[in-house]
């Protein structure tokens, strides 16, 4: 069969077959779905991460190559640490940015500790390596999260031997747009995460004073966003 015939055939058998749909519990490895049909796994209402390194294009741009994958694996290395450590799932890497899953009752406080620390990781731990190891540098590693929740399907793409999950849902949207605002603050929560948090992650320690802005003009169809740009030491 040639690969235009190849092509045809499963651009339409995709289109036409019914879906296989089954609800889930946990977070599917790649080897859970067929990749051959239309099979989804679906996650009532989890949370959805996305820690993103920020301006990496100037960085690229402007330094040795060897001096982005430093920052490239410094940044990932940490956001994933701290992802494990406050129980989520990581799901994906894409360049300088990766996501993460958090299921169960508390998945959207869980999500947004997690943001707090990669933010804590990032001000504490890479800058001040990266400025006692490049003292003549103006760099300064900057991070971009997003998070939301919603209902999401898991499905398998690509080719045989070369294929991946993709993530249908808002919450994944939402949290990669969320991930790409201006990094004037470093976090980036809908407006149903910020109801749904502990209320211990909406002021500071030890003080009432609050620590997010409302922001009504970042899209998202009117609703707010909350934003911060706090930061919280992890606690293993």
């Amino acid at each position: 069969m040639s690969i235009v015939d190849e092509l045809k055939k499963e651009v339409a058998r995709v289109f036409r077959e019914r879906w296989d749909v089954q609800s889930v519990e946990s977070v599917p490895e790649t080897e859970d779905l067929v990749l051959s049909s239309n099979h989804a796994k679906e996650l009532e209402d989890c949370t959805v991460l996305y820690a993103d390194l920020a301006a990496s294009t100037h960085m690229v741009d402007a330094y040795k190559w060897s001096f982005s994958a430093e920052i490239y694996k410094n940044y990932l290395h940490c956001a994933a640490s701290l992802i494990r450590l406050n129980g989520g799932n990581v799901t994906a890497y894409d360049g300088d940015r990766v996501m993460a899953i958090y299921m169960g009752g508390s998945k959207s406080t869980a999500a947004t500790r997690t943001a707090f620390n990669i933010q804590w990781a990032v001000t504490q731990v890479i800058n001040p390596a990266l400025r006692r190891q490049y003292e003549n540098t103006d760099y300064s590693v900057s991070s971009v999260i997003g998070i939301d929740s919603s209902i999401l399907r898991a499905t398998r793409t690509g080719v045989r031997k070369d294929n991946d999950l993709v993530w249908v849902g808002p919450a994944a949207n939402h949290a990669a747009k969320l991930s790409s605002l201006p990094d004037d603050y470093s976090i980036n929560i809908s407006e149903g995460i910020f109801d749904a948090i502990n209320s211990s992650l909406k002021k500071r320690l030890n003080s009432s004073d609050p620590i997010w802005h409302e922001d009504r003009g970042a899209g998202f169809g009117g609703q707010p966003i909350y934003r911060t740009g706090y930061w919280r030491e992890p606690i293993e």
